[in-house]
């Protein structure tokens, strides 16, 4: 099901327009790209709020509907106020189903408890990265793609090679990179029987001590 979020036009911008837009309950916005012209639009602050908390609504072809007229867009961007739960602007990207699109898509680790290296390794997963960016057309973007651990030992690492990715969805990579999507760390002392040894605090070096040749009195 595509997410789809309401809007309305807005002519006034700048500084004080949308200042005065956000003391309405609403939030200064536009959609951009594509053959159209740039539309500045106005959100509804908490139906915004609301959507931003939903992970597949930065990484999936959404439904502007303004006005009644529907547009495919993709997220670009969001501003936040610095300390308050306000969202001050957002930017959308106008979509084409006949061209291929970038976009970022979040990675979802599963099976982290049958890997060997945690199960019989006692290893702790580091997940190196937590998205990844993709080309394809927009109706073959994923919400998010799965990376399956159950084979990982310890030591060892999982690359984007090994990603199993949907039909017609490649990594956006330059050729001959392949990194490390998530590893699995040694921590030595995990098990409960293992002595680890205390070394004793070393005693700080005795000074020592020049002993100054006598001089022997010549009478």
């Amino acid at each position: 099901m595509q997410l789809e979020f309401n809007a309305t036009k807005r002519d006034e911008q700048g500084t004080g327009a949308s200042r005065r837009l956000r003391h309405t309950g609403r939030v200064p916005a536009i959609v951009y790209g594509g053959e159209g012209k740039p539309q500045p639009i106005s959100i509804d602050h908490n139906e915004l709020f609301q959507l931003l908390r939903k992970e597949a609504f930065y990484s999936s072809v959404l439904s502007a509907n303004i006005e009644g007229a529907k547009e495919s867009c993709i997220l670009r961007d969001v501003q936040r106020h610095p300390y308050r739960q306000q969202i001050l602007h957002a930017d959308f990207q106008r979509v084409d189903a006949t061209h291929k699109l970038h976009q970022k898509v979040p990675l979802h680790f599963i099976n982290a408890d049958l890997a060997p290296g945690v199960k019989v390794g006692g290893g702790i997963v580091q997940h190196v990265l937590t998205e990844l960016e993709v080309r394809c057309l927009p109706q073959d973007l994923p919400a998010s793609l799965e990376v399956d651990l159950k084979d990982l030992v310890a030591g060892h690492s999982i690359h984007v090679s090994s990603i199993t990715l949907p039909a017609g969805v490649e990594a956006a990579l330059h050729k001959g990179e392949d990194p490390v999507v998530a590893t699995i760390l040694v921590v030595r002392g995990k098990a409960e029987d293992e002595v680890v040894p205390v070394v004793a605090p070393v005693a700080p070096a005795e000074k020592k001590v020049e002993k100054k040749s006598e001089k022997t009195d010549k009478r």
